[in-house]
């Protein structure tokens, strides 16, 4: 997956959930031929369900998303924009980001992706924290590991979580102070 293009205006991500993956093909060439701008990803995840990332600069971004959602209509699951996306944000999209070290670990479960990846920008904004993944799990829900200072991850975790919408939110943990032999696996 590439990093998003930086501009005056951007980075910026367009996140599209589809609950019929023939409709989120549809939607992604939509955005792609409405909007300069780069398809980060597209995946077919439990249920039946397509993912489309895009990103770009702020507008091309929104005009995409535009095009997007007209397109995939009833099909929606979900949706975000994002017009500055934390640098930390598009690795921990495409898998666990390998850290050589962990002291307290957060974690927020959504029961859907969207909601997870929008989480995982704002936790990383939110604190100095290490955004250790923020993507699809199996059966097709969201799940944001960060690691840090306790009270960072304290700090980010709420800021998430605080993201979230109404009935969304499956788990919200801080470990304060992980076990070493939990690393492993967290970035296996």
């Amino acid at each position: 997956m590439a990093t998003p293009t930086t501009t005056a205006s951007g980075p910026a991500i367009g996140f599209i959930e589809s609950r019929s993956i023939a409709k989120g093909i549809e939607a992604a060439d939509a955005m792609l031929k409405r909007a300069a701008v780069e398809l980060l990803m597209t995946t077919i995840v439990p249920r039946g369900k397509y993912l489309i990332m895009v990103g770009g600069a702020v507008g091309d971004v929104e005009q995409a998303m535009i095009a997007g959602l007209e397109t995939v209509g009833k099909s929606l699951v979900d949706h975000f924009t994002i017009p500055n996306a934390h640098p930390q944000l598009p690795p921990a999209i495409k898998g666990r980001v390998k850290v050589g070290d962990i002291e307290a670990v957060g974690i927020i479960e959504t029961s859907e992706v969207a909601p997870a990846i929008y989480a995982g920008d704002a936790a990383a904004k939110a604190a100095s924290v290490r955004l250790i993944e923020a993507r699809n799990q199996p059966g097709a829900k969201g799940l944001v590991v960060v690691t840090g200072e306790v009270g960072a991850v304290r700090s980010a975790v709420a800021a998430g979580v605080a993201t979230v919408k109404d009935g969304m939110l499956v788990a919200e943990i801080v470990i304060p102070y992980a076990h070493k032999a939990l690393l492993n696996s967290l970035i296996s």
